[in-house]
């Protein structure tokens, strides 16, 4: 009877079980065990999985509060596509169990869903669909809530989280529309939390469309009624930063005050910015400078603020900056990087800093250096990243100027000094160069003692005595802090005695003690060998003695004033060329100043100096002018009297028209004065561009057109002197004119195409095409003339090949008349006997055979005489 009740109990059991798992029946069973299962069991899962994603993402996610923090903190990569797989597998695994929950325990019974679990199923998809950054799928997700569940508890979340997705979409315009309408519908409906996010996403949007006004009023708004503290604060640091950035300190300062008092409520990071926010905006005309070193010093004394010390470091340092405390400002710029800050821009800044001091110190080698550093550190797309690039490319110009300023005004100095200030000057100079050797010289000694002394203290202490004293394993020893680490002797793989070089080192000062300098070899006990080597110990001593008595006797040419007078120029062309040298640097630094960095004191202070070198005549106008030009900007009435004094000594100078506007249509521009020079190198009039090109130059000196003219006279110098000096004419170009548009051009045809015109070369082949070459010397017009008729005669009889002719430039003194079109050498030949032999021509000049290949040589290379030249077998 018990066998029979326990069979029907178990039946019955497994059919209830049935029924309460179907997800057909709307029971209240079936409800509530789906209801359960999806929430404690597979949702519960995926929370986990989206919790740990979401963690994930936030632990990486860096903010810049060097620019506008986005509201929502989370920032995704702009190209990441729909097609990549999930970066987050957490993210996959919630997509997963919310999948799992839809399609195992939805009850779509009557076309309502009875599971009231199921919309959380669809928020989480998603969610780890957004999150994922697969947008198009989450919207579908969280359309589906409001299709499908419209009377959800979830349907304002889901709303939310749709206009999300939206604005990720760039849909900024339909998130105010749906959100405005959400908030009119069910204002008083929404929790504090939902209508802060509502706000949040309304603020996100107005900053999209770039409404910053309504931005600020809606996060405010949110700001009030978030309830999450982390929100709150980031909340308030943006205010901030809107705040400051429309010049509205103290509303900015307000906010950040607001920000620092939730403390430890909020992540540190946005105190210690709201810190660094508040120290850029100090009054340094009003503030109270205790006050603020007294705040940075306590935050900077706090050890809780230590990760962030690299932004307190650079703040303090930017502090001194400004009140002009160089070493205070270096020590503390160099404290920031010294943290290896992981905000590059930080760094960035940092190093652009101490660049600039080094620049206002004239150090334009250590300026170089760490606007190089400047650049590693910040983003290649940013425009400062373009500007100081510029500087820095402007820098190699500024050192080389005045490396050359600085040598050349030196050699000047020292030769025009009398013999007996020379020798006085050369002295104190070698009296300073010994104590800098001296001092150096006692550093080396110093430190290797100091290696004598590790290696003493090393060598007292034995493993067998760490062993016999374990007390002293743990103990702070003089090794710390140090640069040079001595080998361990507690290293456990350095137990054998040959394997710890320590223990070897003390073996050998013990082997020298007992036993002296032994040579290697048998039986070196004995003690005759034992003398043998006292022996030589001694003769090495003695020969040690008398190279150090020869050391001392012998002196040393670099402090000796012969060495240095002998390096003095003495003639009066080299000094001239030392002289225009130093002068023309100081033009070039004069202009570097003015126009590429804009210091206007060190420009006028450069053009000044020149003009008190008594420099060549083409550069006082150009100078003169510059600091007419600097002067007012800077100073009005010295403006006046340069231009008063050009005026007076060179009225009848370009520059003297310009300023004051004399007959201004008899002034032609630059630009259309270069179209007529270049229009007659275009009809090879290379002599008459030759003739003026100099004095355009010395014209427009300290003028932008300047470096097209010396692109001109380069291609000019390559037509008339071949390809040698129209090299030399780009490397000028190249080098004085590195950022106009024709320097970069030069710079480019020396790398890409001179090379390869420099490998051209004669070639022996057979060419297709060859030519006839009368080379006529340049003002032999007459000759000229005569075999340019017999050739017109000669081509109108019998020009069956359809030859052609013209009249090319060479060089300087020849120039040649040209038949082309020639298929071979042989008929070239035959056609040059024609004009040599028959009567109708009598063309007596020799004519060249060649072909256009080795023609092309000859025109580019000017080398026509070694074409000519016979070749030897």
């Amino acid at each position: 009877m018990k066998k029979n009740t326990l069979k029907y109990s178990f039946t019955f059991l497994f059919l209830f079980f049935l029924i309460a798992c179907s997800t057909k029946r709307n029971t209240f069973l079936s409800r509530n065990s789906h209801a359960l299962s999806t929430k404690y069991n597979i949702l519960y899962n995926g929370g986990i999985g989206l919790d740990k994603g979401l963690s994930a993402i936030q632990a990486n996610d860096q903010d810049n509060f060097w620019k506008l923090l986005p509201i929502e903190k989370m920032q995704f990569d702009e190209n990441f596509t729909e097609s990549d797989k999930a970066k987050n597998p957490d993210f996959e695994k919630a997509e997963t169990k919310a999948t799992k929950a839809i399609q195992k325990h939805s009850m779509n019974v009557g076309g309502r869903e009875r599971n009231y679990q199921i919309d959380e199923a669809y928020l989480m998809l998603g969610k780890a669909r957004y999150y994922d950054q697969r947008f198009i799928p989450a919207l579908e997700a969280f359309n589906y809530i409001l299709y499908k569940y419209p009377n959800s508890d979830n349907i304002n979340v889901a709303k939310i989280w749709r206009e999300k997705t939206n604005m990720r979409l760039g849909n900024d315009a339909i998130v105010l529309k749906n959100i405005r309408l959400l908030l009119k519908k069910t204002e008083t409906d929404l929790d504090k939390q939902t209508y802060a996010d509502a706000h949040a996403l309304l603020a996100e949007a107005f900053l999209n469309l770039e409404e910053k006004d309504s931005a600020v009023a809606k996060l405010r708004i949110a700001e009030q009624f978030t309830r999450k503290n982390d929100e709150r604060g980031r909340y308030r640091f943006i205010l901030g930063q809107m705040y400051q950035a429309e010049g509205k300190q103290d509303s900015a300062i307000y906010f950040y005050d607001q920000v620092i008092d939730l403390n430890r409520k909020i992540d540190r990071k946005y105190m210690m910015h709201a810190y660094a926010k508040k120290a850029q905006m100090y009054d340094y005309e009003k503030g109270n400078d205790t006050i603020f070193l007294k705040i940075y010093n306590k935050l900077t004394a706090d050890r809780e603020n230590r990760p962030y010390y690299d932004v307190l470091f650079y703040e303090m340092g930017n502090f001194y900056d400004k009140r002009k405390d160089k070493e205070n400002a270096l020590k503390f710029y160099n404290k920031s990087l010294a943290r290896k800050s992981k905000d590059s821009y930080l760094m960035a800044s940092a190093y652009r800093n101490i660049g600039n001091m080094y620049f206002k110190d004239t150090n334009y080698t250590m300026a170089a250096k760490y606007y190089d550093s400047t650049l590693v550190k910040l983003d290649p797309k940013t425009r400062e990243y373009a500007f100081i690039e510029k500087n820095r490319k402007n820098l190699d110009n500024v050192i080389k100027y005045e490396a050359i300023a600085k040598r050349n005004d030196s050699i000047i100095k020292v030769y025009n000094l009398p013999p007996s200030d020379r020798k006085i000057y050369f002295e104190d100079y070698i009296a300073q160069l010994k104590k800098k050797d001296e001092a150096k010289r006692l550093q080396e000694e110093k430190e290797k003692e100091r290696l004598a002394n590790i290696d003493r203290n090393s060598q007292a202490q034995t493993p067998d005595d760490v062993a016999v004293n374990p007390q002293n394993l743990g103990r702070p020893t003089d090794f710390e802090d140090k640069s040079i680490m001595p080998p361990s002797t507690n290293d456990a793989v350095s137990t054998f005695y040959f394997y710890n070089p320590t223990t070897v080192a003390y073996g050998k000062l013990q082997f020298k003690k007992m036993w002296g300098n032994r040579t290697i070899g048998s039986n070196w006990r004995l003690s005759s060998i034992k003398s043998a080597n006292a022996a030589a110990m001694n003769d090495s001593i003695a020969d040690q003695d008398i190279s150090t008595v020869a050391k001392d006797t012998v002196v040393i040419e670099k402090y000796t004033v012969a060495y240095y007078v002998k390096q003095i120029p003495t003639s009066e062309p080299v000094m001239d060329s030392i002289g225009k040298e130093r002068n023309f640097a100081y033009y070039q630094l004069g202009l570097i100043y003015k126009e590429k960095f804009k210091e206007y004191k060190l420009a006028s202070d450069k053009l000044e100096q020149l003009l008190k070198n008594n420099p060549e005549e083409k550069l006082v106008l150009p100078a003169m002018y510059n600091l007419y030009k600097i002067y007012q900007i800077t100073d009005p009435e010295k403006a006046i009297a340069i231009k008063s004094e050009i005026s007076t000594k060179y009225p009848d100078s370009r520059y003297a028209q310009i300023l004051n506007n004399t007959n201004p249509e008899s002034i032609s521009s630059p630009d259309k004065e270069y179209k007529k020079w270049y229009k007659l190198f275009e009809e090879e009039k290379f002599d008459e561009v030759l003739a003026n090109i100099d004095n355009l130059i010395n014209q427009y000196s300290g003028e932008d057109i300047v470096s097209k003219y010396e692109l001109l006279k380069a291609n000019v110098l390559g037509k008339v002197d071949g390809l040698e000096a129209y090299k030399k004419g780009m490397e000028n170009v190249a080098d004085n004119y590195p950022n106009s548009e024709e320097g970069k051009n030069a710079r480019e045809i020396l790398e890409k195409q001179i090379p390869s015109l420099e490998k051209l070369d004669f070639t022996a082949v057979d060419g297709k095409s060859w030519k006839i070459v009368y080379a006529i010397p340049k003002n032999d017009t007459k000759t000229v003339k005569q075999i340019e008729e017999a050739i017109r005669v000669f081509l109108l009889v019998e020009n069956f090949e359809r030859l052609t002719t013209s009249f090319d430039k060479y060089n300087r003194t020849e120039n040649f008349v040209v038949i082309h079109g020639l298929k071979s050498e042989s008929y070239a030949r035959d056609v040059a006997g024609v004009f040599r032999d028959d009567k109708k021509y009598k063309i007596a000049h020799p004519a060249i055979i060649i072909s256009s290949d080795n023609y092309t040589v000859v025109q580019m290379k000017k080398n026509l005489d070694i074409y000519l030249t016979p070749k030897t077998p």
